[in-house]
């Protein structure tokens, strides 16, 4: 009985964070959606703000386009939550061992925050970086002349390295008629030019965002390390969240303890005797901590957002590595993935991530607490 009484438990808590994320992630996506928008389509002196953003996604994807990559950002958050939480109690459980008044300290749930946030980060890249590349194709003109060529007419890099994708034929044309002026002796050299990954569109610059979305094509182009592009701001990004996220939340979670404990007699001598707190406060406290913490991390955002937004043909990370590219900018830029021609972006889309992070951990925590109390009540 008491192994069947664990496994019932475990699957509540199961369906309730799972249906809890789900319901937060499809509530708040399209905040996201527009929030992403206005951080790679800024730039230094222009701005796209969100109305500019919702009116593009409209006109070219209608309503569904504010939706678009759902579904990876939900498969995402629900592994890379796991991981955060589950990190974040193991953690904690070693704190508090041995104490008897169960207690945890603010700078205690600080540390245990950041690892957290670094292992989700790891888990999370991957979905992350696909649903962010759909977003942008959302609110992006497709040219129809990219899809005019019959199949037999792509060179073998391009079919290879983007399945489905069929460059420009004027402007292919134009590129063959530029370098057909080399000589009959450079035949090699004219094929090679021909394949080369940032001009086989035809129009002599990288594959634009739309056309490399999908899986098979960010890995076929681009290679395996893509999935965790931006892997060094988005470990800062999510330590820095998660670290104050939590320390926030336990912060306000003891003060409502004490608020409670206050007006009892004979006043209560574990925390574990004031009794839990009501749904709604608790909730409060997670979204309040949550806004708190994306306000503090945006900069870092902006940075990954943008620099998952570039393609970069695996072909040109090779010849960096071999070349032994250095980073641009000063130090700290270098440490956390910063790109100097970003400084004046870094706070762009600032207020929708606070609202989408509040709203969302409001409606997480809100949302599992409520499902989780009336399975279990109903299995009892």
């Amino acid at each position: 009985m008491e192994e069947l009484s664990l496994n019932q438990t475990i699957v509540v808590h199961g369906v309730a964070s799972t249906a809890s994320v789900a319901l937060a992630t499809a509530f708040t996506y399209p905040l996201d959606t527009i929030k992403v928008l206005s951080q790679v389509g800024s730039s230094a002196g222009k701005e796209l703000n969100a109305a500019q953003a919702l009116m593009r996604v409209l006109s070219w994807s209608g309503n569904a386009g504010l939706f678009n990559g759902f579904g990876w950002l939900a498969l995402g958050r629900t592994f890379g939550l796991g991981a955060r939480f589950g990190v974040y109690e193991i953690l904690t459980a070693f704190y508090k061992d041995g104490r008897e008044d169960n207690y945890l300290f603010a700078s205690e749930a600080l540390l245990a925050g950041v690892v957290a946030g670094a292992i989700e980060t790891i888990i999370s890249s991957p979905f992350e970086l696909i649903k962010l590349r759909m977003q942008v194709t959302s609110a992006s003109y497709v040219p129809s002349s990219n899809f005019t060529l019959e199949k037999g007419a792509r060179t073998p890099l391009i079919a290879r390295l983007l399945n489905g994708c069929y460059p420009d034929k004027r402007s292919l044309n134009q590129y063959v008629g530029l370098i057909s002026t080399l000589t009959t002796k450079n035949t090699k050299m004219t094929s090679a030019l021909l394949e080369n990954p940032w001009t086989m569109m035809g129009s002599g610059k990288p594959p634009a965002v739309w056309n490399v979305k999908r899986p098979s094509d960010i890995i076929s182009l681009e290679g395996w390390s893509t999935l965790w592009r931006g892997l060094r701001s988005g470990i800062v990004r999510d330590s820095v969240f998660g670290g104050i996220f939590f320390s926030t939340w336990q912060f306000l979670h003891q003060a409502m303890l004490d608020w409670k404990a206050a007006g009892m007699n004979p006043p209560p001598r574990l925390n574990e005797e004031v009794g839990p707190l009501s749904t709604l406060s608790v909730s409060l406290a997670a979204g309040f901590s949550a806004s708190v913490a994306a306000a503090a991390s945006h900069g870092f955002d902006t940075t990954r957002s943008r620099s998952q937004c570039t393609v970069l043909p695996k072909y040109v990370s090779v010849e960096r590595r071999l070349m032994k590219w250095k980073r641009p900018g000063n130090k700290f830029e270098r440490i956390t993935g910063i790109h100097p021609s970003d400084r004046n972006v870094l706070f762009r889309g600032i207020g929708l991530r606070m609202a989408r992070s509040g709203l969302a951990s409001f409606m997480i925590v809100g949302s599992y607490l409520f499902v989780a109390d009336h399975l279990a009540s109903s299995l009892t």
